[in-house]
């Protein structure tokens, strides 16, 4: 089955473009199903992009998707049109009152604020308090994984003396997960980062479990199977090019001169990479929203029965 989104979003023809199943919500309606209710909190500067990315990976899967987008109203982007935004995106104060089956957090580019210092701080410790009794599974990714890791369980994150950037071998530590269901015992993932979650801190916590960690840059995807949260660290979802593209403006921005880590050909910017994440990303997206629909209450209300 489809992922359902408005036919005038951006990521419509482009996702129909690549093969993959999308819907308007005129034929979803005409179909007997309960769609599973995706909401994505996407906190990136470029929105288009990121909500295509997602949306990409989460319309794989043979299930119809409700996806609905949602943004922070006490931060003005600076990157994508009121137009796109007023038209595509809910606010908080629009889905408080809604149930969901999977809530989404992106990440965001403000690793070297403290959390309490960053301007949506506030809003978004009330969406995360708010899920608890009124989403099923959470899943964050990079600074939205980090922040999830923080409030729910008081780990903090920690500054790189440089930017953690490229492609890395990750070894997959628990085989039988449901969320590693397809995944090979080593594999890459892309990974952009100018901070860190130790290790330590996360074997120590009784609700936490590793589930793929790499020597070099450390734990990756974590879960807390009690309350139903994914933390993902670093970034499948990522196009093939935009590990290029953010290399670019950090060069401009004379931000960051690395060149990711075993990402160009021969490390030479100059070839094109290759994509060698791609089929992983959509294992993981595939298996969080199989086991959602595994789990999740037929009856939409009854969401939120357990709490942290």
């Amino acid at each position: 089955m489809p992922i359902k989104i408005p036919k005038n979003l951006p990521a419509f023809n482009i996702l129909r473009n690549e093969g993959v199943m999308v819907m308007s919500s005129q034929l979803a309606e005409r179909q007997d199903i309960r769609p599973l209710q995706i909401l994505l909190l996407n906190l990136m500067p470029e929105k288009i992009k990121t909500e295509t990315q997602f949306a990409r990976l989460i319309g794989a899967t043979p299930l119809q998707i409700e996806f609905t987008l949602l943004r922070v109203s006490s931060h003005i982007s600076k990157n994508t049109s009121k137009e796109h935004l007023e038209n595509f995106y809910k606010t908080f104060d629009n889905v408080r009152h809604q149930k969901f089956d999977g809530l989404i957090i992106t990440g965001a580019p403000i690793e070297h604020l403290p959390f309490e210092k960053v301007d949506y701080w506030g809003e978004l410790e009330i969406i995360l308090e708010w899920a608890k009794s009124s989403v099923h599974s959470v899943f964050g990714v990079c600074w939205g994984a980090m922040a999830m890791l923080y409030y729910f369980h008081k780990i903090d994150k920690k500054m790189l003396k440089t930017k953690a950037v490229g492609l890395f071998r990750h070894k997959n530590r628990k085989v039988n997960s449901h969320f590693l269901r397809g995944f090979s015992d080593d594999l890459i993932v892309p990974v952009s980062r100018w901070t860190e979650i130790l290790k330590g801190d996360i074997v120590k916590n009784s609700n936490l479990e590793i589930l793929l960690e790499s020597i070099e840059v450390g734990p990756c995807l974590i879960e807390d199977k009690k309350n139903n949260l994914l933390f993902l660290l670093n970034h499948l979802e990522y196009d093939s090019n935009t590990l290029n593209e953010e290399y670019k403006r950090d060069l401009t921005n004379e931000k960051n001169l690395q060149v990711p880590q075993n990402y160009f050909p021969n490390d030479d910017p100059k070839l094109s990479p290759i994509n060698r994440w791609r089929s992983h990303a959509h294992l993981l997206y595939g298996n969080w929203i199989n086991e959602i629909y595994q789990t999740t209450p037929f009856e939409i209300q009854k969401i939120g029965l357990k709490l942290l």
